[in-house]
């Protein structure tokens, strides 16, 4: 398009040139025969016909796609974010915002060729990268479709949206592909995690997740006020601390870096299945949103434990030309 800056070439391109890119692809591929991509681990054999926990199977399934305005702005930038909602998920969240993609599965099957095509047509309108939003099942198919599209002309930086249930070794089938890595730091105990997420070990997950992702991107990185690659975490906060935000906080700082940016989000409504866990007393403040008191009491834990960058700490476009040091 006429007038925008020349997009900033990704480090998967230098993958697809050397082969590494393919060879990455058939591991990831045989993954699906016997399904491991999550920490679930259910065995399924996708490439039979079999769906598994997260309603997933051979071919990718998405709900929408389109330039999002609503990311964190070093992701939006002006001309937006090119975001693929994928269909079905890892986890269970009772209050999930997305509840009819993630659990009621609403979408449709495409081939990987179409999603390279969806690839290119947000790089054409514009956009800033290509994010994948809950993208840990269909992880195989991603690559194979960004190696098609990488043949095509793509050269954005990738976004790796995900509520981070995610195994290690799924992360490193990623390495070098992924530039952006935007992780969800849901929890800091694991069995709030089992009874609202059915995410059984999360915390320990999330924390381990969390160190390969940085060792892989780093801090983020900042240019021209656009995202170039790193970690940008978020935390939604919950009422009556049901998240556990400043054993979250702590995890970012002393296992992660303090230089991590983090966007300690506000916008926690009563939606998906929460009614189911309201008659439980240590869940009945579901049915409400969250206070400013509870809010400002999260952002001064995530403060206290060291973290500084990011929303709301009011410097989310700092620059920067390499990643911060831990």
């Amino acid at each position: 398009m006429p007038g925008m800056e020349r997009p900033m070439q990704a480090s998967y391109l230098s993958l697809a040139v050397s082969g590494d890119l393919e060879r990455r692809v058939e591991e990831a591929e045989q993954v699906l025969s016997s399904c491991h991509l999550c920490p679930r681990k259910c065995g399924v054999d996708r490439t039979g016909g079999e769906t598994g926990n997260c309603g997933g199977g051979e071919r990718p399934m998405i709900s929408s796609y389109g330039a999002h305005f609503g990311e964190e702005p070093p992701l939006v930038g002006t001309h937006g974010s090119g975001t693929i909602f994928f269909t079905g998920c890892t986890m269970r969240c009772a209050f999930c915002q997305n509840y009819e993609i993630s659990q009621e599965r609403r979408g449709r099957e495409i081939a990987c060729e179409d999603l390279a095509r969806i690839m290119l047509l947000l790089q054409d309108r514009g956009c800033h990268n290509i994010n994948f939003v809950t993208p840990t099942h269909f992880v195989p198919q991603i690559l194979r479709s960004v190696s098609i599209a990488a043949g095509m002309g793509l050269s954005v930086p990738l976004v790796y949206n995900t509520g981070t249930y995610d195994t290690v070794d799924t992360l490193k089938l990623l390495d070098g592909v992924f530039d952006i890595y935007m992780p969800d730091a849901k929890y800091g105990n694991c069995e709030t995690a089992r009874i609202l997420s059915d995410a059984p070990c999360y915390a320990d997950v999330m924390r381990e997740a969390l160190i390969e992702m940085q060792r892989q991107a780093g801090d983020l990185v900042v240019r021209g006020g656009i995202a170039r690659r790193g970690l940008i975490i978020r935390h939604l906060v919950l009422p009556g601390d049901l998240a556990g935000s400043r054993e979250v906080f702590a995890c970012i700082a002393e296992k992660v870096s303090r230089n991590a940016y983090v966007n300690v989000m506000d916008q926690y409504r009563p939606c998906g299945r929460v009614s189911e866990f309201l008659r439980d007393p240590r869940f009945s403040v579901l049915n409400r949103r969250l206070t400013r008191e509870e809010y400002d009491a999260a952002v001064r834990a995530a403060r206290e434990a060291g973290l500084h960058r990011g929303i709301p700490f009011g410097n989310d476009q700092q620059e920067s030309d390499a990643p911060a040091g831990t």
